[in-house]
């Protein structure tokens, strides 16, 4: 399968990154910040000096990461403050994806509302009502941007956003008619704040035409107690289900790219360390 990395998670200097992928080939490059600045912040020489160095590199960028749409909340409308300078920062990494022939830009959600549909009494007392309605405007705008521009959303499943598993970002391609432009960047390890067991259950939810991009990360949640530990890969609550998954990855012919999340550190706050350390089960995983 086609494997990459977060660049960053191994260092911001991306010329270090691409290094420490050739060293454990790894092919695919997904960028989030290179230096101090986040995509779509980039002068357009340094986006051309990025293309440059990927290319005599041999690296092709799977997707610009910018966390879009991120931090917004219910307050939050169609075309206020917050939302213009959200769409604004897609259209510049849309026009840097062009530039560094990226076919995916990431997209977040909103910041998460727990119960969103229930019955049997629960949609009167405790359902968060109209939560998921008032989000779909905001999002809308960015399927009208991709496709324009040709290129395709994934919106990633995040720990405290509306969408935190696969069921809900299928829901989120379906209610907003966007199949094909939009797809699943799914983070099995994200998911398992909200329960969602990787496989079979999210699998199922993604696979096919729903699924865009998959990052790889190992964690232990601890939901009542609100604590997240990173773990190294394979010693976390997702290491029965990574075989499990890649074997149904393989089955089913997914032909998108697996970027291995770089956020653990043995305990000394050292990324690449904790890259080293988990990178070679990535791969015989994944490989």
């Amino acid at each position: 399968m086609k494997l990459g990395v977060i660049c960053d998670g191994i260092s911001r200097d991306l010329a270090h990154s691409v290094n420490v992928m050739d060293e454990f080939n790894l092919e695919y490059a997904e960028l989030q910040f290179v230096g101090d600045t986040e995509v779509g912040d980039h002068s357009a020489q340094e986006i051309r000096d990025i293309d440059t160095l990927l290319r005599d590199r041999g690296k092709p960028v799977s997707c610009l990461s910018r966390h879009i749409f991120a931090g917004m909340n219910g307050a939050n409308k169609p075309g206020d403050d917050l939302h213009s300078r959200h769409m604004d920062a897609l259209k510049r990494v849309v026009d840097m994806a062009h530039v560094v022939g990226s076919p995916l830009v990431r997209i977040m959600t909103p910041k998460k509302e727990q119960i969103l549909w229930g019955m049997g009494g629960a949609e009167k007392w405790n359902v968060a009502h109209g939560a998921w309605d008032a989000m779909l405007p905001l999002i809308a705008p960015a399927i009208d941007v991709a496709k324009d521009a040709g290129v395709t959303l994934v919106v990633e499943t995040g720990n405290g956003t509306m969408v935190n598993s696969n069921y809900t970002g299928r829901k989120l391609i379906d209610d907003l008619d966007a199949k094909g432009t939009l797809k699943i960047l799914w983070d099995p390890a994200n998911n398992c704040w909200c329960h969602e067991t990787a496989y079979p259950d999210g699998y199922e939810e993604a696979k096919g035409d729903y699924l865009g991009h998959i990052h790889i990360k190992d964690v232990l949640v601890d939901t009542p107690r609100a604590t997240l530990e990173v773990k190294r890969m394979g010693e976390g609550q997702l290491a029965d289900q990574f075989q499990p998954m890649a074997d149904a990855l393989r089955r089913d012919g997914y032909d998108g790219v697996i970027s291995f999340e770089s956020v653990y550190h043995p305990g000394n706050g050292d990324f690449e360390a904790g890259f080293r350390l988990c990178v070679d089960r990535f791969k015989e995983l994944y490989g």
